[in-house]
């Protein structure tokens, strides 16, 4: 290779800084460049991308469906909720509530459930839903039934002598951004880590990856927790963005729009989660204002990504990625 062909290459690699550069900077002005809707949106986009990151983990590097993100979503939105109103902690110690509670619980929700096999763990998962809306509605004393819980307060924060609220559509979008940025990057950081290489070697052959002495059940059980602890959070973020929770946080439609995200963007890609979010929940969102074409604009993007984009969107953007870092 000349001397002429590797200053090209090299100029073309060069694109990825550039491109990361304004992705970043549109990120961060993005309450500014669009309307306070488009920031209602992506603020809507980003809490959903929580508890898809979760089911990403369990369906894209595990191979584990699961339709019980709804579930600890609204067990998330309900403790940070309950602990906002009767005790008036802070937003931080209920986000961590919200993960760990939602984590516990799937503890012993997950031990009986990983003992099923393909549909029929689906269909345990998805009891797991009916029974968290039926204890939201009936167990009136905790949760209020129908009523819910209401008047959350915004989230503040007490750091020694300093302390301050979040308030406003702008800055709860920058704490929306802040949290999914980390929620990112921790997913990252367990599918690099040699533990999410045996939950793809689960996911590829599971018994294949056994007899390599990977413990297939155990693994399976701790990525059901963590991907509660997502969803967790992410029902903690929804309960104090719209300060009120109610059964419906358990709806199955929540989970059929994780599962949207994940395979839409692309199972088992980090970057189709983000993608898949800001698609099939922010552009939902921002379509809210007129009505008769935000279901049609739905259905045309999901008719388009069967037909045309079996994986998802992430392959298309590894593509690109990959085309302007000058990859062959």
């Amino acid at each position: 290779m000349s001397l002429t062909e590797t200053a090209q290459q090299a100029r073309r690699r060069d694109l990825r800084i550039p491109l990361a550069a304004v992705l970043v900077v549109l990120a961060l002005a993005a309450p500014f460049i669009g309307s306070r809707y488009i920031t209602h949106s992506l603020i809507i986009a980003l809490i959903f991308m929580l508890p898809a990151h979760g089911l990403n983990l369990l369906v894209g590097y595990t191979g584990l469906l699961s339709l019980a993100q709804a579930a600890f979503f609204g067990i998330g939105a309900y403790t940070a909720g309950l602990l906002a109103v009767t005790y008036g902690t802070p937003f931080y110690v209920n986000l961590i509530a919200a993960g760990a509670v939602s984590g516990a619980l799937a503890l012993p929700l997950g031990i009986p459930a990983l003992r099923l096999r393909s549909t029929s763990f689906v269909m345990c998962t998805l009891g797991f839903v009916i029974i968290g809306q039926a204890i939201a509605k009936n167990w009136i004393s905790l949760t209020r039934g129908d009523m819910g819980l209401s008047s959350i307060p915004k989230p503040y924060f007490e750091l020694g002598p300093l302390s301050f609220t979040v308030s406003g559509t702008t800055n709860f979008y920058y704490l929306a951004l802040i949290i999914g940025t980390l929620a990112t990057f921790a997913v990252w950081a367990i599918v690099r880590s040699p533990a999410g290489r045996n939950m793809v070697a689960i996911r590829e052959n599971e018994t294949l990856a056994e007899s390599l002495g990977v413990p297939t059940w155990h693994y399976k059980l701790i990525v059901f927790m963590i991907s509660a602890v997502f969803a967790g959070v992410g029902g903690c973020l929804y309960a104090y963005y719209l300060t009120v929770v109610s059964p419906l946080t358990f709806q199955m439609y929540y989970s059929t729009t994780m599962l949207i995200i994940v395979l839409g963007g692309g199972a088992g890609m980090i970057s189709g989660t983000v993608f898949g979010s800001l698609l099939f929940v922010g552009l939902t969102e921002a379509l809210r204002i007129t009505p008769e074409l935000r279901m049609i604009a739905y259905g045309v993007c999901l008719l388009v990504l069967v037909f045309w984009f079996k994986k998802g969107c992430a392959p298309l953007i590894n593509r690109f990625w990959n085309a302007i870092g000058g990859a062959k």
